[in-house]
């Protein structure tokens, strides 16, 4: 087990697995490539992960920065249950040090009060059940951080039929990634870019062991996921990058993985940059295609045909999208399309969600 049990948490801290002790005492976490070395009272990158009593804690077990109601297209996963809601929530800090952060007030936060919400694992099982949610999103920051928090809401939420969804940069150790990802259902990760440069320069991070996460998911799991891109202009945004991206997605995991292509906005240490046009979305999105990616999707803006779910067969246009908005469905029961009988991959039922646009704050009952 990867943390202790609800009953034996003291202060929100748990005990953790992935660490070892160096030669010169200080204790190097193997959670994520990062790989942060640190002494007594010290935390690593992330700030939830500290040394105490000379090993690596999780200080923010059962604690989150808020609770949300959310479409499942906003994570976002648009072949995974489309329409139904999802109960979002997240904790502080994060492994990864991106400049255009746009959770920042909770992934980069270093204030515990930050944390103004507790929920057991048990309590978010059944808030979700309450709630009509038929998934439950680690999100706003990255649950590989709060991985021993995360695999016990899972457990709980598997216990009451609700699904769990990992929105990540896959930012993970190989030995860690084996156990958070078999408690995922689906998954949404953050390629940031393509280029060492980007990541190292942007993110503080490296691209590699991201390309690893995604090639371990596809060939080694049952996990459903699809990958997200924030397109920033002259930061990741070229022809060049963008034909190396999608050709590698093809090659690496096939053309049936969703890709989505986001707009920035000016935020946190990147204000200088302008919002990123609709065409290059557009653009970014027709680049795909052309590579053999058969369905790329355009995000954070309107407009309804990079939205929407088409056959990659016969071309029709089997789930229509406007944003979060969903309009005509033309899927069987089986999730296979009406026209020549296609079958889409992915998650789907008989019949759509109807949650819509809707972001919907909401707070726990107490257990």
């Amino acid at each position: 087990m990867m943390a202790e049990s609800p009953s034996s948490v003291t202060q929100n801290t748990v005990t953790t697995k992935y660490w070892h002790e160096l030669e010169d005492g200080r204790i190097q976490c193997d959670l994520c490539p990062r790989h942060c070395h640190v002494r007594e009272g010290q935390r690593g990158l992330c700030f939830v992960r500290a040394c105490e009593d000379h090993q690596i804690k999780l200080v923010s077990y059962g604690r989150s920065s808020g609770f949300c109601i959310d479409p499942i297209e906003k994570k976002p996963l648009n072949h995974f249950l489309p329409g139904t809601p999802v109960l979002s929530f997240g904790t502080a800090g994060c492994n990864l040090a991106c400049k255009f952060c746009q959770n920042w007030d909770m992934s980069k936060s270093r204030e515990m009060d930050t944390l103004a919400d507790s929920a057991s694992p048990h309590q978010l099982a059944q808030a979700a059940k309450r709630l009509g949610c038929r998934s439950i999103a680690y999100t706003y920051n990255d649950p590989v951080i709060f991985m021993e928090y995360a695999l016990d809401v899972a457990a709980a939420c598997k216990e009451e039929g609700i699904h769990s969804v990992a929105v990540t940069a896959g930012y993970i150790c190989p030995e860690p990634r084996v156990p958070f990802f078999a408690a995922m259902d689906a998954a949404n990760v953050d390629l940031k870019g393509f280029t060492e440069r980007f990541y190292k320069k942007i993110c503080g991070g490296a691209l590699a062991p991201v390309l690893e996460t995604l090639e371990y998911l596809y060939h080694e799991t049952d996990v459903w996921f699809e990958i997200t891109t924030l397109l920033i202009p002259d930061e990741n945004d070229s022809d060049a990058e963008l034909q190396e991206m999608t050709q590698w997605v093809v090659e690496h995991l096939g053309p049936e993985v969703p890709m989505h292509f986001t707009a920035f906005h000016p935020d946190w240490k990147m204000l200088d940059k302008p919002r990123t046009p609709a065409a290059t979305l557009t653009r970014a999105r027709s680049i795909a295609m052309q590579n053999g990616v058969r369905y790329a999707y355009t995000g954070n803006v309107h407009d309804l045909p990079g939205s929407s779910t088409y056959c990659h067969q016969c071309g029709e246009c089997l789930i229509e999208r406007d944003w979060y908005q969903l309009g005509d469905w033309r899927l069987d029961a089986a999730g296979h399309c009406l026209g020549c009988g296609t079958a889409l991959p992915g998650r789907f039922e008989a019949q759509p969600g109807y949650w819509g646009a809707m972001r919907q704050p909401v707070r726990l009952k107490a257990s």
